[in-house]
């Protein structure tokens, strides 16, 4: 027998709930979808990268792009999937690409990802990969470059309600407003969350006489779903406030984030390498970087649920250290200075005399290691971006 979520998996855009940016009347996979239809399927359309929290409506929305589409479909998890078995596909004879859905497609290396690229690079298929990691650091740049990324958001109560009045009412089921209530804010903004857990406590009180109550929900849910807060919040809000509890020195607040991170089930490596960058970019001493640095080593070689203690150990000591981002912001405006203003000309006495030619001319010349004086371009000569703080 089929599970609750995928009896009532929506089998259209017009079924679909939430992620109205994509699916709505406005939205880009809409608009998308219309324009295959209205040009018969003269212009390509384009591989994707679905990413957003788990039960946001990834893989839905890839198969009703593939049934819109007309093509053939083809659905792997890169969890249990090799490389071998998408090349098999390739054999068949269509009349269009078919589409390719991967799940979890950080799941591949490298090496796999980039096996994909010459199919995704000559149409030969239409890519659809979904994952719940930022594909900028878990997709390869070629690959990610081939492909549109878009963006599902954490499914709001309001939606979740609407999911839960539909699968109530094909079970047949009574929920008062208390446990419907609860379940909504149990499920944290994830839809098979929602649904499986009112599919349990539907079969343990199946022979229980009136509507399913708080403590049906509770026994069914075991424990509560971590992944986001209850407010809906979008699913970087926790690393977020996270970094910004450190750079407050509040290690108490860190700690909590970085706690309800844990036991959501984050990657480490990625919080880690987060703290990686905040050691550059708000800490006063050098030594973080290398306190960091061993955080994100003691994850990659211990794994949870040890290296849960390493990264405590580095929260406590990036929270406490003196903060310091001045480093930050002179890049920053040394960066905004480059963009502006171009390749402005190097200095003749800063430049590399390589050849005879070049020192005839002046590179190097006049060059004092200890030189006082501005080696920037003429047009920036003298100006500051770094301010010491002391």
């Amino acid at each position: 027998m089929q599970p609750l979520a995928e009896i009532l998996r929506p089998k259209t855009l017009r079924d679909f709930i939430g992620q109205e940016h994509l699916a709505g009347k406005q939205g880009i996979i809409t608009k998308l979808l219309l324009t295959q239809r209205s040009l018969k399927s003269e212009v390509g359309f384009p591989s994707l990268i679905l990413w957003g929290p788990p039960g946001s409506g990834k893989t839905t929305l890839a198969r009703i792009i593939a049934k819109e589409l007309k093509r053939d479909y083809f659905e792997f998890s890169a969890v249990s999937s090799s490389i071998k078995e998408i090349e098999k596909i390739m054999k068949k004879d269509s009349l269009f690409p078919p589409v390719v859905v991967i799940d979890e497609i950080h799941r591949y290396n490298k090496a796999q990802q980039a096996k994909l690229l010459p199919f995704v690079e000559r149409g030969d298929i239409t890519l659809i990969g979904s994952t719940t990691e930022n594909p900028s650091f878990e997709v390869i740049a070629p690959l990610l470059s081939r492909c549109r990324v878009l963006i599902l958001q954490q499914l709001n109560n309001k939606e979740l309600k609407k999911i839960a009045e539909r699968a109530i009412k094909h079970l047949k089921l009574k929920l008062d407003k208390k446990a419907l209530d609860f379940l909504i804010e149990s499920s944290n903004g994830d839809a098979r969350v929602l649904l499986n857990t009112l599919e349990i406590a539907a079969n343990i009180a199946a022979h229980l006489v009136g509507g399913l109550e708080i403590k049906d929900i509770e026994q069914a849910l075991q424990k509560r779903q971590y992944t986001f807060d209850k407010k809906g919040e979008d699913f970087f809000n926790v690393i977020s406030a996270f970094i910004k509890s450190m750079r407050a020195s509040d290690v108490d607040a860190a700690l909590y984030y970085l706690a309800r991170m844990v036991e959501a089930g984050q990657d480490p490596l990625y919080i880690a390498r987060r703290m990686v960058v905040f050691a550059s970019e708000d800490v006063a001493s050098p030594t973080a970087l290398v306190v960091a640095n061993a955080v994100f080593q003691a994850c990659q070689q211990i794994g949870y649920p040890e290296c849960q203690e390493n990264l405590a150990a580095g929260t406590v000591y990036l929270a406490q250290a003196k903060k310091d981002r001045s480093a930050y912001e002179a890049y920053m405006k040394a960066l905004e200075d480059v963009r502006k203003l171009g390749n402005l000309p190097v200095p003749l006495r800063v430049r590399n005399p390589v050849t005879k030619l070049m020192k005839e001319i002046g590179y190097g010349e006049g060059y004092e290691e200890y030189t006082k004086e501005s080696l920037l371009p003429e047009k920036l000569k003298g100006k500051k971006y770094y301010n010491k703080i002391t």
